[in-house]
């Protein structure tokens, strides 16, 4: 195998059944997640609706997160992580039908709310599970599983392009994606029920964070808003601000998760190499400059170059506040990770409703520019958290 550090991990990654099985399940997440958002603009024209009506909308998805996270620990010690996930992914595939398919406002909202539920579930038991890996192999596999839900994000969001510019209807696009996850999810099915786990009664899904903990939330909370951006308003910002075509609206982000994918699939190398500190305060700093440039030099080549910035800047964050979380002096291991994950989560999903408010009073650039503060504010954060 080659000596090459970021090559043979990689290699390494792929060749093991368990890894790559585990990082299907991140990549079918966000291969729907990736397709839903291309889909938004649509949405949000069908349905009539402002940017601040749309923000209020997209609250439901962590409406549904704050519901399932209390229940999270339970279900994964009840079922297991492989089942958990399976199930989730199931639940996710076919939820993710309803919004698209929405003839009114309350459906949308109940789809979403519904989106949420599957997602919160499947997010912590999917870590787990990479987790679990890692610890039985000792490989290490977390930044590479993260790696492989932007790939999805990217997949979706080019099959999105590519439907739209050929006139095929979200109403038959997103069941059509809700298949293919069906059919990843009973594939891997077999591979992850043979997944080693520590045996545990733990069944924290919360616990109060201590002062560290504190920080990495934050700190994911301001990263997550930035993914979030990606996901929810990098289309409308392109198609209704700067006035790309539909194609390229879809492309932004895709530019996202482009580089995040190649962040993340270099991270397990790199950051044992040169630290989790200095990746989480650059990569701060190189999405917080990534928005402002899209926001001060309006133009659609531009505002694509602003979201690849995005998503290197992002790309390392998840994975490093993930791992992390793991070993929070004080606090059980899954409890940490599944308060880590439920707050990172809320950023994902409560930021871009709130840049809707923003740019229902404001405008979207400002809204935008918002997350962008936040960038930098995380960056800050960074140097005094102890990872």
């Amino acid at each position: 195998m080659t000596g090459n550090p970021l090559v043979r991990n990689v290699l390494a990654y792929f060749v093991h059944a368990q890894a790559r099985a585990v990082g299907l399940v991140f990549a079918s997440d966000s291969l729907l997640f990736g397709s839903w958002v291309a889909h938004i603009p649509h949405i949000k024209q069908r349905l009539q609706l402002s940017e601040g009506e749309l923000g209020l909308v997209l609250f439901a998805m962590p409406a549904g997160l704050l519901t399932m996270n209390p229940l999270t620990g339970y279900l994964i010690a009840k079922l297991g992580q492989a089942r958990a996930c399976f199930w989730a992914a199931i639940c996710l595939a076919l939820a993710m039908c309803i919004p698209v398919n929405a003839p009114n406002v309350w459906v949308l909202v109940l789809g979403l709310y519904m989106v949420g539920l599957a997602g919160a579930l499947i997010n912590v038991a999917m870590n787990t599970l990479a987790t679990d890996v890692e610890k039985s192999t000792g490989l290490a596999i977390m930044s590479s599983c993260h790696g492989m839900w932007s790939v999805g994000g990217m997949v979706g969001s080019a099959v999105a392009g590519a439907v739209i510019a050929l006139n095929v209807a979200p109403e038959i696009h997103l069941p059509l994606m809700g298949l293919l996850v069906l059919l990843i999810t009973v594939g891997v099915r077999p591979v992850l029920a043979r997944i080693p786990v520590q045996p545990t009664t733990e069944q924290a899904s919360f616990v109060m964070p201590n002062l560290n903990l504190l920080l990495m939330i934050l700190i994911g909370l301001a990263l997550a808003m930035g993914e979030g951006t990606a996901f929810d308003w990098s289309a409308v910002y392109l198609r209704e601000t700067l006035g790309a075509s539909s194609q390229v609206a879809a492309l932004g982000f895709g530019a996202f998760s482009l580089t995040m994918t190649l962040g993340r699939f270099m991270g397990d190398a790199l950051i044992p190499r040169l630290g989790a500190q200095r990746f989480l305060f650059l990569g701060g700093l190189i999405a917080a400059a990534g928005l402002f440039l899209a926001v001060l030099v309006p133009v659609p080549g531009v505002a694509l170059l602003g979201f690849a910035l995005l998503g290197a800047g992002c790309s390392l964050g998840a994975p490093i506040l993930y791992a992390a979380a793991l070993r929070v002096p004080g606090i059980p291991p899954a409890a940490g990770l599944a308060t880590f994950a439920t707050f990172s989560f809320i950023g994902f999903l409560a930021g871009p409703p709130v840049i809707g408010f923003v740019a229902e009073a404001f405008g979207l650039p400002w809204g935008i520019a918002f997350v962008g503060f936040m960038m930098l504010v995380s960056a800050a954060l960074s140097k005094i958290v102890k990872l």
